[in-house]
C-alpha cells in the first residue's frame, strides 16, 4: 500500500496517518521522520490508540481510512468541542490510484461511521475541503463523498475546511 497510495503524492509517504495523533503544541511536526511515524502507528495500533480501516481487492490492501474517537486524536486538544467525547473523527482517506472512483471511499465512510457507531460514539466528523482541485487535495475525503454519504456542513471556516457531521444514532 505504501508505494501505491502515494505514487502520485510522495511527500505524505512519510505520515503514517500520524499527523492528527500528536500534539502540535508539543511536537514539531516539521522534524518528525517516516521512521519515527511508522514506529508510533505500529505502537499506536498494537495498543488500541490508533483506528482505522484496510479495503482489500483481490488479496491486496487498496485503500485506508483514518476513524477514530476525537478524543484519541492530540491535534484536535487545542480545539475544545462541547461534543468531544461522543465525536469520531474520520480524518484521512488513502486509495491506490488504480482503484479510486470504484467505490472504495464510499466502502470505508460506511465502515468508519460502522465502526465509529460500534465504538460508542454518536457523532462522525469530518474536515474535507471545499475547493479541492486534486485527488492530493482530497486526502481528508472529497466533500462530495460525505454529502452522498448523509453528512451535513456544521460549519465552514475562512481556509475552505467545511467541517461536515452525521449523527450516528
Amino acid at each position: 500500500m505504501e508505494g501505491a497510495a502515494f505514487a502520485d503524492h510522495p511527500k505524505w509517504r512519510s505520515c503514517y496517518c500520524q499527523f492528527l495523533y500528536v500534539d502540535h503544541n508539543q511536537v514539531n511536526w516539521h522534524q518528525r521522520t517516516a521512521g519515527e511515524n511508522q514506529a508510533d502507528a505500529c505502537r499506536r495500533i498494537a495498543c488500541g490508540t490508533m483506528q482505522g480501516l484496510l479495503a482489500y481487492r483481490d488479496g491486496q490492501v487498496v485503500g485506508w481510512c483514518n476513524a477514530a474517537p476525537r478524543t484519541m486524536l492530540g491535534a484536535f486538544d487545542d480545539e475544545p468541542d462541547p461534543d468531544a467525547a461522543k465525536l469520531g473523527q474520520i480524518t484521512c482517506f488513502v486509495v491506490a490510484a488504480a482503484h479510486r472512483r470504484t467505490g472504495v471511499a464510499t466502502a470505508l465512510l460506511a465502515a468508519a461511521c460502522d465502526l465509529l457507531r460500534d465504538l460508542g460514539l454518536t457523532i462522525a466528523e469530518a474536515e474535507p475541503l471545499a475547493e479541492a482541485k486534486t485527488d492530493a487535495e482530497n486526502h481528508f475525503g472529497p466533500l462530495r463523498l460525505y454529502l452522498a454519504g448523509g453528512f451535513t456542513v456544521f460549519k465552514t471556516a475562512a481556509n475552505g475546511t467545511v467541517t461536515v457531521r452525521k449523527q450516528l444514532v
